[in-house]
This record gives structure tokens, sequence and C-alpha cells, in this order.
């Protein structure tokens, strides 16, 4: 390592796609909006052809891995691009550069093998379809797919095992916006022409061996087309090979036009065709196999359908006699009576929901974009208070949106499936923020009462691992409650008395014993509500222990400025909880309940980024930074 000048590398260096601020926001919407239209497409092609009988055929089998490939590389790439887009630090691992580039290697190659497979199916289709259903039937069909799953394993184990034999010189800053093999191999200190023959040896036999196979499978149905006699014919036949045949020809272009082209090709190039391949491809194939084909637009009619059918069915079940005899309809809809029946009210109170539920936007909104794109507020303090504005967000807009549009009609309804999702999503967000309060006092815990083991305890691992399991807690509580709510028999009585679809008020129009709900609702919330509150006063506990220690009085204050925002925050959410859910049964007032609900799911949203920006001095001078480069920009 000494003589060849060698270093360690620990991390890397991702230098992007663009250098400039600007360009790099308009990138990270265009991005992150091509990314949620990959995920949906894909995720919801998988879906139909698994839930639509007559799309149980080889050619949606492999439709089906092509989906699940597409969305897998889509995500290995994009969501680092869009976190770098975002930050300044654009750093990834030594181990993650190498799980991403062996992944993409594994996805890339098994979709080459996939998209030959299915070259052969349509081949068989339309040149034997006679025999179709024999030679491509179920056993060949997965053999096909597990073949081409194996292969592309094959193909990143031998790209894994020539890479890890690399050293690496003083330089890890990669030219590039994800870890591909050429970049890093330019970053070596070895003589690399034996990694570089051996990789593009097995890359060139996969991506000769698939389009051989996709060549001479349509040279074949191309001849036999020609054959045709009608053109009615001509034009069935090609319409079946023809949503994929345009996928073959974007995919296979844009890699041959990458990584079979002169050495000295533009770099800039390279990343925009990588662009390409990487996060647009993806995107596409679903909308060319939904656009282009009947078969899969007519499938997504009839599961659309089915779901209506199910409702339908369910009105005939319920309308029995049994259902007559106790009086009881089935509920398609609720009623939402919202903050007051008063029609004077109705016009001021839109007004001023409007305008909180805009500050509440802009607050939280501008602090998680502060949070992940100031250099200075990368630390565990501001990564909580990036996902504390992130459950602000997402609590006020499925409860706020729908309140504003009730204010400005006269029918104030909500779906039966509408209703479900409210109350799944307000109530994993208010959970999560219990956690995310708790794991903020932590964090405060540590830096007062240990300053100097700051940086080891909350690692940037620990940070992640207090964030994600509560999501994931919480996301697992909320499908619970609400699908044990929603399972049971509701009234012909469909009015809500509140603004919005919360578990107590849900659960006076049920007409099924509520006994055992009501316990689970009681222990789950006692438990959030408990188990957070104490590791948020053993911590205060502690601070206020470590500063009455100290000496100074500027080392009090300055301890207790770090905390004072959050402190804060903690006591008004805490207090208008413990309020509104740890009160007796018979001291409930549906009015008085419904305004500490405006408080903490509408105004408590709008303060928490208000308490942060005014209290706290990083994040005003951040602001003033950003906003003093906004103007530069503009002026």
């Amino acid at each position: 390592m000494g003589r060849r000048n060698s270093t360690s590398v620990p991390d890397f260096i991702l230098m992007g796609l663009a250098d400039s601020e600007e360009m790099q926001l308009v990138l990270f919407l265009l991005f992150l909006l091509i990314y949620l239209v990959t995920v949906l497409g894909n995720a919801g092609m998988i879906l139909i052809i698994r839930l639509d009988h007559q799309l149980h055929t080889p050619m949606y089998f492999f439709l089906t891995h092509l989906s699940f490939l597409d969305l897998n590389y889509s995500s290995v790439i994009t969501p680092k691009t869009l976190q770098n887009l975002l930050t300044s630090t654009k750093s990834i691992s030594f181990l993650g550069c190498f799980i991403q580039m062996n992944l993409f290697a594994l996805l890339g190659s098994t979709e080459c093998f996939l998209l030959s497979s299915m070259a052969y199916d349509r081949y068989v289709a339309i040149c034997k379809p006679l025999l179709y259903p024999v030679v491509m039937s179920t056993r060949l069909c997965r053999a096909l797919v597990t073949g081409s799953y194996v292969f592309g394993f094959m193909d990143s184990t031998v790209n894994a095992v020539c890479m890890s034999r690399l050293h690496f010189c003083s330089s890890h800053v990669i030219h590039h916006f994800f870890c591909d093999t050429s970049p890093i191999l330019a970053l070596s200190c070895n003589d690399t022409y034996e990694v570089e023959i051996t990789i593009f040896t097995f890359a060139g036999s996969t991506l000769v061996l698939s389009l051989i196979t996709i060549s001479g499978s349509y040279v074949s149905i191309l001849s036999t087309i020609l054959k045709i006699n009608s053109t009615a014919g001509k034009k069935k036949a090609f319409s079946t090979c023809a949503s994929h045949l345009l996928g073959v020809t974007i995919f296979y272009s844009t890699m041959i036009f990458t990584y079979l082209k002169p050495k000295e090709s533009s770099l800039g190039k390279d990343q925009v065709a990588s662009v390409f391949y990487t996060i647009v491809i993806p995107m596409l194939n679903p909308l060319i196999y939904s656009l282009r084909n009947k078969e899969v637009k007519n499938a997504v009619i009839r599961v659309l359908q089915k779901r209506q059918g199910s409702r339908q069915l369910i009105s005939v079940v319920f309308s029995s006699p049994w259902m007559e005899e106790h009086n009881l309809t089935v509920v398609t809809e609720f009623i939402l009576l919202g903050v007051t029946d008063r029609p004077e009210l109705q016009a001021p109170l839109f007004v001023l929901f409007l305008t909180v539920y805009l500050t509440s936007l802009v607050g939280n909104l501008g602090m998680i974009v502060l949070t992940q794109v100031d250099s200075r507020l990368q630390t565990p303090m501001y990564f909580f208070l990036r996902h504390l504005a992130l459950t602000d967000l997402g609590y006020s807009t499925a409860v706020g949106l729908k309140m504003l549009v009730n204010f400005v009609v006269d029918e104030n309804t909500i779906s039966y499936y509408g209703c479900a999702t409210q109350l799944a999503f307000v109530f994993m967000c208010l959970a999560s923020e219990l956690f995310i309060l708790s794991a903020m006092s932590y964090d405060r815990y540590v830096a007062i009462c240990n300053p100097l083991l700051y940086t080891v305890i909350m690692s940037q691992r620990v940070c992640w691992v207090l964030v994600a399991i509560p999501y994931l807690y919480c996301t697992f509580v909320s499908l619970l409650v609400t699908i044990k709510i929603f399972t049971l028999s509701f009234c012909g009585h469909n009015v809500i008395s509140h603004f919005y679809c919360d578990s107590l008020p849900l659960l006076s129009l049920l007409c099924s014993d509520t006994h055992e709900i009501e316990v689970i609702i009681l222990i789950l919330a006692a438990f959030n509500l408990i188990s957070s509150l104490l590791v948020v006063l053993m911590s205060y506990l502690l601070i206020f222990v470590a500063i009455l220690r100290m000496n100074s009085v500027e080392g009090r204050c300055k301890a207790f400025s770090t905390c004072g925002s959050h402190l804060t925050v903690v006591t008004v959410f805490y207090g208008t909880l413990i309020f509104m859910y740890v009160q007796p049964k018979s001291s409930h007032s549906f009015d008085t309940d419904k305004v500490a609900s405006v408080f903490y799911t509408v105004i408590i949203p709008m303060l928490n980024p208000l308490i942060y920006s005014l209290r706290n001095k990083d994040v005003k001078c951040a602001l003033q930074q950003k906003w003093k480069k906004i103007n530069t920009i503009f002026s």
C-alpha cells in the first residue's frame, strides 16, 4: 500500500449531476416525481397482474418480474441520488458503494436475460400459437426466470470478486451520481487491465447472448408476420409484441451507448445516458405496457369493478332479514359535522384555518429542506427535527385539507375507505411524533450530560434506528386499530360528531360490541403515551441535575437554551394529548374534544417550526444565509 501511495478509503464522494444549488433543486423535484411514478407504476403493474386471473399467462408472468426488477434497481440508485441533491456532503460509505454497484450489476444483468425470455415467449405465441400452452408451460416459465436471476447473480459475483481485489489511491471522488464500475476503476492504484477484461467479457457475454436471443426471436416473428395474408392478422400479431419491442429498443440502445463506446467519450454524455437507463426507463416500462396494452387497461377496469362489486355484495348480504330485524344498513360514507354548525362562522373559520395550514405547510417544508441543505444543520438534533416536521406535515395535511374542503361544500361527506385511510394516517403520524419527541429528549440528554461522547453515542446508525423503529411500530399499530374498527358493523347512523375520522367518534357508531377494541386502543395509547413520556421525563430530570451542578450562570443558560425549544414543544403536545385522551369518560364532551383536536392536529404543526426557528440561532442563521443566496440569484 505504501509503495503504491494507496490509502484505505472509508467513504467515497459522488460528484452528482450538477454543481449549482438551483439546478440541484430542479433535478431533485424532477427525479422525485419520476421515482414516485416508477414506484406506483411498477407496484401497480405487479398488483394488477396478481389480482386479475385473465393476466395469469406466461407473458404477464415475465412482466411481473420485469416490474420487480425495474422497481428494485431504480430504488438502488434514485433515493441516494435524491439525498445527494439536497445535501452538501455527497458521501457514500465504501460498503454502501460496493453494495450499490453489485446490486445494480445483478438487477441489470437479470433484466437482460428476462427481456430475452420475453422475446422467446412472443416468438412461440406468434410462430407456434397452437403449441403455445404446451411449450410455455409453468415449469418452463419458472425455469427461464430462475435462470435469469442465476445468470445475473453470477455476473454480479464476478464483478464483486474483481472489484474487491482493487486498492484505491488517495483520491476518492467518483465522477458520477452513483457507484458504477467504470468511474470506480478510474480511482484504483492497481493495474486494472485484467479486471476490465474479465468484467467486459462477462458483461459483453450477457449483452450479446441476450441480444442474439432477442434478434433471432424477432427475425422469426417478422418472417411469420410477413407470411400472414390479412392486414388485420398482421396488425394483431405485431400488437402482441410491440410493447416488448419498444422496451427492448430503449433499454439496449441506452446500455450499448453507455458501455460499448470509445473510452474517450464525454463524461456528461455518460451521466445523461445513465440517468436515462437507471431512472427514466424504470418509469417508462409500466407506462409502455399499460398505455399500449388493451389487456392491462381492461384488467384495471375489471379490478376496479370487482371492488365495487364486493361493496354491492356486502350490501346484498347486509340487506338480509337478519339485518332488517336488527335495523342495520351498510355504511358507504360518513358525514362529518365539522368544527361548527353555525353558517356565519364557516367563512371566517375557513380563512383562519387556511392561513394556519399554509403557515404549517411552508414552515414544515422549509424546515425539512433547510435541515437537509445546510451543512451546519447536519447533526442528530436537526435530523430528528426534520422527521418531527415530516410527521407534523403528514397529519396536518391528512386532517387540514379535508376540513378546509368541508367548509366550502354543502355535503360534508367522506367515503368509507377515505375515513379509514385518514384514521390510519393520523394515528400513525401522531404516535410516531410521540417517539420522535422522546428520541429528541434522549439526544438532548446525551448532548448536555455526556458532551464528550455525544458524537460516538449519537451516531448516524443510532439516529436512524431511533426513527425507523417508531415508524415501523406505529404503522403496524395504526393498521391494527383501523382494520379492527372497520371490520366491525356500523349502524345506519353515519354522522360523525367531529371534523375528521377519529377513533372515539367512530366507536360510538358501531353496533358491535366495542369492548375489545376499546381495550386495545386504551392499552396501545397508554403504552405509547406513558413509555415516551417516561423517556422525556427521565431525560429532563437528568438534564436538570446536570445543569444544577454547573458553576457558571452562562453555562447553565447555554445548556438550557439547547433544550428550551424542545421542552416547549413537548409541554404543548403532551399537555393537549393528555387533556384529550386521559380524562374520565363521564366528562367527555365532543365540543371540548373538538377544540383540543383542532389544537393538536392544526395549530401545533404550525407552532413547531415557529418555535424551532424563532428560538434557535442556528436555524435563524441558516435561514438568513439561504435567503441572501436566493436574493443574489434572482437579483
